[in-house]
């Protein structure tokens, strides 16, 4: 029996196409072998349902969805005992990291900071740094996304891409880390199509999911 991944997605930001993002992600996660299922809203994962319950990874592109910090607590206890977790692009946007967003942050590993310097998006070079599962055959590449520079919440984590500013700060954008018997992985890219028609991004997140989900 295939593995099942639930695609969640949230929010009511209108700079995001939530829609086409279910149906693109829902379509990779089908592509890797899953069993794949969308989903709308993050008051799921306490007293989970059993399209929730029984997930082996959840795939987030949540964009300023509500996100209670007992729905937070319920999720990471989930990929504590061995759920695995693929967050995208602006699901790391948190209003009180250090607070009401505690449990997620530490989930996680970061926090959305900003998008840097200059222009918000823009066409640049995403550099592999790691060989891994998640980035076998996958080169250096090029594409058109929006930028984000984010804030770890601890060195507990394995960056395997990054991005070179115009000022030569270079940002992480992939990164992996484990929770308990759980495994995380934050990808920052996925803003919309011209990202997530790029068949490196496809890899990247088809990869993520079964590392993620020890498929």
């Amino acid at each position: 029996m295939s593995t099942r991944a639930l695609v969640v997605v949230g929010g009511d930001d209108i700079h995001h196409d939530l829609l086409g993002a279910a149906g693109v992600l829902t379509r990779i996660g089908a592509d890797a072998g899953f069993a794949t299922a969308p989903a709308v809203g993050m008051q799921r994962f306490a007293n989970a349902r059993p399209e929730t319950a029984d997930a082996g990874v959840f795939v987030l592109y949540n964009s300023g969805g509500l996100f209670p910090a007992e729905q937070q607590q319920a999720l990471a206890a989930a990929v504590a005992a061995g759920s695995g977790l693929v967050a995208l692009h602006m699901s790391n946007v948190m209003g009180d990291p250090e607070g009401a967003d505690r449990a997620f942050f530490d989930l996680l590993g970061n926090h959305y900071l900003s998008h840097g310097p200059g222009h918000h998006e823009g066409r640049h070079r995403i550099e592999i740094t790691a060989q891994h599962p998640i980035t076998d055959g996958v080169d250096d590449f090029d594409l058109f996304d929006e930028y984000y520079e984010f804030a770890f919440a601890d060195d507990d984590h394995t960056v395997l891409a990054e991005r070179t500013r115009d000022d030569g700060v270079r940002i992480p954008v992939l990164y992996v880390r484990e929770v308990g018997e759980g495994r995380v992985v934050y990808l920052a890219l996925g803003h919309d199509m011209r990202s997530w028609g790029e068949p490196p991004v496809r890899r990247l997140i088809a990869q993520a999911m079964r590392w993620a989900a020890r498929a």
